[in-house]
């Protein structure tokens, strides 16, 4: 009896010992090699890189286009030539921890690749250089974030514009009352109803958004860079295999300059849904970068 009492009492210890173990998640590729999809992350309004298509209502976009062609990379590695993509709504709020979390494998949107989000995630190779200015009135006398003294900017919520602006507010006591928008658009819709005197973001988004808008020449984008932003695909922390497959592929596309067509068909012809041309063709930043195309960024 003492002997079956011991036996059941070791067989319950080991039990209790194998529950409390961790479970090694699988990564991206162990997923999908075993019939999973990937996920891709995509947002609603950060034009021309990742926004919705309001006439077709799908996620479009130069980093979306980008994401697509590493798909197809993930296909041929896993032999998996019948793999599912879906895409998922993230905002600049909960894109992190979208990807932290794994409820998706790439964000493809138009994230900067910065020291204090490399704590939570992963950057590949960016695939676009900007920095933030001001989206006023066409009229406006606001020149610069030093006309903003007593007035009101916006920004959008979780952003590293909205921080940058917040910092400058503080350390020179510049008197700006900063409020947060959830979205790109709603942050717009604000400064052309009067309710906000400056929209600060990176200026490629800034110069998209007015672009869309019924009367873009209702719009300007004034001042000096006030931060520089790297923006590349977010990807898991800790998923190496994943993340070299990623790199490699945008490397190749870089020095075989595949990526030039995909940037020009976003940056330089008409893009959907009304066809406009942004007309910015890669800034001597953004080329010198490829030069050496690195995942490793000085910010």
């Amino acid at each position: 009896m003492k002997v079956q009492q011991w036996g059941f009492a070791a067989g319950l210890a080991g039990l209790c010992c194998a529950l409390a173990l961790p479970v090694q998640a699988a990564t991206v590729l162990e997923r999908i090699s075993a019939g999973g999809k990937l996920v891709i992350a995509h947002r609603d309004s950060s034009v021309p890189f990742s926004y919705v298509d309001s006439k077709t209502g799908k996620p479009v976009g130069y980093a979306v286009d980008l994401c697509l062609r590493l798909a197809d990379v993930v296909r041929k590695k896993t032999g998996k030539k019948d793999m599912e993509v879906e895409f998922v709504a993230v905002t600049s709020a909960n894109r992190i921890a979208m990807i932290e979390e794994g409820k998706a494998d790439m964000e493809c949107g138009s994230t900067t690749n910065n020291a204090e989000r490399r704590q939570k995630v992963a950057f590949t190779i960016p695939h676009f250089i900007t920095g933030a200015r001001l989206l006023v009135k066409a009229m406006s006398p606001i020149d610069k974030v030093e006309d903003l003294n007593g007035k009101k900017l916006v920004s959008t919520k979780g952003t590293t514009p909205l921080k940058a602006a917040d910092q400058a507010n503080r350390e020179r006591l510049m008197g700006i009352t900063i409020v947060e928008a959830p979205d790109h658009a709603k942050a717009v819709d604000m400064v052309e109803k009067g309710e906000a005197d400056a929209f600060v973001m990176d200026d490629v988004l800034l110069y998209g958004l007015a672009a869309g808008r019924p009367d873009p020449k209702a719009l300007k984008v004034v001042g000096r860079f006030m931060t520089t932003e790297p923006l590349a695909i977010m990807l898991p922390k800790n998923d190496p295999e994943f993340k070299k497959l990623v790199d490699e592929e945008m490397r190749r596309m870089i020095t075989s300059r595949d990526i030039y067509p995909v940037y020009d068909k976003w940056f330089n012809k008409p893009i959907p849904p009304t066809g406009t041309v942004l007309n910015l063709p890669v800034s001597y930043l953004l080329r010198d970068f490829w030069k050496y195309p690195t995942d490793q960024v000085p910010f």
